[in-house]
């Protein structure tokens, strides 16, 4: 009997990493924290901690549910890239693959709902994060046209939103700022990852800017996208009197480590350069939204 439960929890704890890996969580948590940060640039006073956790669990609900969908819908080009055919989906630990699809929606509808429970400005965002990233991302131009990314990556900036309404009520100029500096952040982000796997791209059929133009022009555009980036993030203080000097320093530093990255990248165009910048965007988002956090509630 010990045997029988041992193999049963096992195979349980399997299962639960299979579906969570699904979801997409090393996505997923980034724009869960800068929902989270959108919040803390926004409150005043006292936190909710309610609201707080309610705006917690709704953002990591309708974004895990969103990437599930994606990981449902995109199985078949999954299934030929290099990069991604180890997924739940086209490695067959997920079968039928429609399992993954009512997972999704489950949680999806769950973010949905429970954003409502906020407010309507949170609800709206909500659905608007999900549309263009399920929608219009993935279904409609992902495979059709290199402006896939652009189209997309309005969805990027939702979450901040979401945080920023569930503090203030209303999304006023500078909510509209984070998330407009998340969806600067996306182009980079994205394109120095397509880049270092073009071909897996080409061989999909997915049109990412770096497959469809010449490698000096894909560059040029991420460079000019993470300066644009910096310059936008070092202005954000002249819009909030609760960004500070650390804020500042901080930015100054992260933006400073990003644009040598990328400026190495355009002078040593190899695979592992593309990587490297890759890697270093997402903890130079995240740690901007560390200290916003942090200069908001002290």
């Amino acid at each position: 009997m010990t045997g029988t439960a041992q193999l049963t929890t096992g195979s349980l704890a399997s299962t639960f990493r299979t579906y969570f890996v699904l979801t997409k969580p090393n996505v997923w948590w980034l724009l869960v924290f800068t929902g989270i940060g959108g919040y803390f640039a926004g409150y005043r006073g006292s936190i909710d901690p309610s609201t707080l956790a309610l705006t917690a669990a709704s953002l990591t609900a309708g974004c895990a549910g969103a990437e599930t969908v994606s990981n449902y819908i995109e199985r078949d080009i999954d299934s030929v890239m290099t990069r991604t055919r180890r997924r739940p989906i086209p490695s067959g630990r997920i079968n039928p693959p429609e399992k993954a699809l009512y997972l999704g929606l489950a949680l999806t509808s769950a973010g949905i709902v429970t954003s409502a429970l906020i407010n309507l400005y949170a609800l709206a965002f909500m659905v608007f994060g999900v549309l263009d990233y399920v929608v219009v991302y993935v279904m409609l131009t992902k495979r059709r046209t290199p402006l896939n990314v652009i189209l997309g990556s309005f969805a990027g900036g939702a979450p901040a939103l979401i945080g920023y309404t569930a503090a203030t009520g209303f999304p006023d100029v500078y909510g509209w700022l984070l998330a407009a500096l998340i969806v600067l952040w996306i182009p980079s982000h994205v394109w120095s990852l397509a880049m270092k796997y073009r071909e897996d791209y080409r061989r999909a059929g997915v049109p990412m800017l770096p497959v469809v133009i010449e490698e000096r022009k894909a560059i040029r555009c991420i460079v000019s996208t993470v300066v644009l980036l910096v310059v936008f993030s070092l202005a954000l203080p002249l819009f909030s009197p609760s960004l500070g000097l650390l804020y500042i320093a901080t930015a100054s530093l992260v933006g400073g480590l990003l644009l040598l990255f990328s400026l190495r990248t355009a002078l040593r165009p190899n695979f592992e350069n593309f990587w490297r910048l890759f890697k270093f965007s997402s903890p130079y988002l995240a740690v901007l939204f560390a200290v916003i956090i942090v200069e908001g509630f002290v």
